[in-house]
């Protein structure tokens, strides 16, 4: 059976992506619009209208302006959006199979999945277990700082990393950003995780270009109960028991770190998620590293599509 993808936006990182992977597949027939047309609302109409499925690789607005080209009367088509136009919203389903024992048969289901952001995937797949089995309060203070490659800023970022012939001073070591405290993935950070509050985020970017680290700082005086770090990682353990994609790494992970250091490259080119527990008595440390160009985004978009497409999960994706 073959299934029409079209990919609204093709020419971003995330569209490029998911391009190159659905090429190597027979079963996926890629709608490509003329590049003289793809602005042209009545041409995009009738690419839509005529997927299966539509992948929206857009800015905010756009990406609302292309959903709203769906034919009254279009009972096949179904959105996949990465964009952050629709992660909090009602109608859409959270594209990330692994949040609760009932969201994989949701995504199977939707017309409508919102792609997770690359940092809000990391501190979800590490915060939403822990707030649903009573270890973290929905009140607390929650805090997480994310390095990722400069990939996750786009072309413009790409280019201002890969085109100089000599990268500034300035662009060699990491670099904070965001210092408004306002990042765009917050508000799903909050509502998919089910915190009372937006968590303090800090996103840090590197002179690498894919991979990244979500790190969050816990502090078990301030937790429901007294936990232990060997407590949150079986709590980890049972919820991503069975999970090809999420992987719990060992409470003592000296085996597979890098002479004590935890690059942020390791699941490059994978859709692998690794889950880390760190710490003593009195502070605990999670991390959860992952390729933010696939578990981060076109990996997991097309993760979610094989589920809607009833294919096997793991088709086109690498563990």
């Amino acid at each position: 059976m073959t299934f029409k993808v079209f990919i609204d936006g093709r020419h971003g990182t995330t569209g490029l992506k998911i391009d190159e992977r659905l090429a190597l597949r027979p079963e996926i027939e890629i709608l490509t619009i003329p590049e003289t047309q793809r602005k042209d609302p009545v041409v995009k109409a009738e690419y839509i209208n005529k997927a299966d499925v539509v992948f929206l690789c857009l800015p905010d607005a756009a990406s609302k302006e292309s959903v709203a080209l769906l034919a009254p009367d279009n009972g096949h088509t179904r959105f996949l959006d990465a964009s952050t136009a629709h992660r909090t919203h009602p109608d859409w389903v959270y594209g990330l199979p692994e949040l609760n024992g009932g969201q994989r048969e949701r995504i199977k289901n939707a017309r409508k999945v919102a792609v997770p952001g690359c940092h809000a995937s990391g501190f979800i797949m590490l915060m939403a277990p822990l707030v649903a089995g009573g270890i973290v309060p929905p009140d607390y203070p929650a805090s997480t700082y994310s390095i990722t490659g400069y990939s996750g800023g786009g072309k413009e970022m790409i280019a201002s990393y890969e085109e100089p012939t000599s990268l500034p001073e300035a662009m060699k070591s990491p670099r904070f950003y965001a210092l408004g405290l306002t990042h765009k993935h917050l508000p799903e950070m909050q509502v998919q995780t089910g915190l009372a509050y937006p968590p303090l985020f800090t996103p840090i970017v590197g002179n690498f270009a894919q991979g990244m680290v979500v790190a969050v700082p816990l502090l078990p005086r301030l937790l429901s109960r007294k936990i232990t770090p060997a407590d949150v990682q079986a709590c980890f353990a049972e919820h991503y028991a069975g999970e090809v994609f999420v992987k719990v790494m060992p409470l003592d992970a000296a085996a597979v770190l890098d002479n004590g250091f935890l690059p942020a490259t390791a699941c490059n080119d994978t859709n692998r998620a690794e889950i880390f527990v760190f710490g003593h008595s009195e502070q605990i440390l999670l991390a959860a590293r992952f390729d933010n160009l696939g578990k981060g985004a076109s990996g997991a978009a097309i993760q979610c599509m094989n589920l809607m497409l009833g294919v096997a999960e793991t088709t086109g994706l690498a563990v």
